[in-house]
């Protein structure tokens, strides 16, 4: 099954998140499939705290890819992302 789920990057205590389209079998931090966004939560500007390609998350969604819980979290949280999605 696909999923789009993040992967952590970033140093020790200061994460940065990547939002990719991976294969549910594979680690975290593991081999993906594509990039489609990334997620700062220490981001002091809120609107540079989740980037996303709406074109690539869309498609992936119409394939059958699933978003985990907390994407799709922050989908919901962020306006200019749902109603861009």
């Amino acid at each position: 099954m696909v999923k789009i789920r993040l992967a952590r990057v970033g140093t020790k205590k200061t994460p940065i998140y990547r939002v990719v389209v991976t294969d549910s079998r594979s680690p975290r931090d593991g081999k993906h499939i594509e990039l489609i966004g990334l997620y700062d939560p220490r981001a002091k500007d809120a609107s540079k705290t989740l980037v996303l390609d709406h074109d690539r998350l869309n498609h992936w969604q119409k394939v059958g890819a699933k978003l985990s819980e907390e994407v799709t979290n922050l989908v919901k949280r962020n306006p200019a992302v749902a109603a861009a999605s």
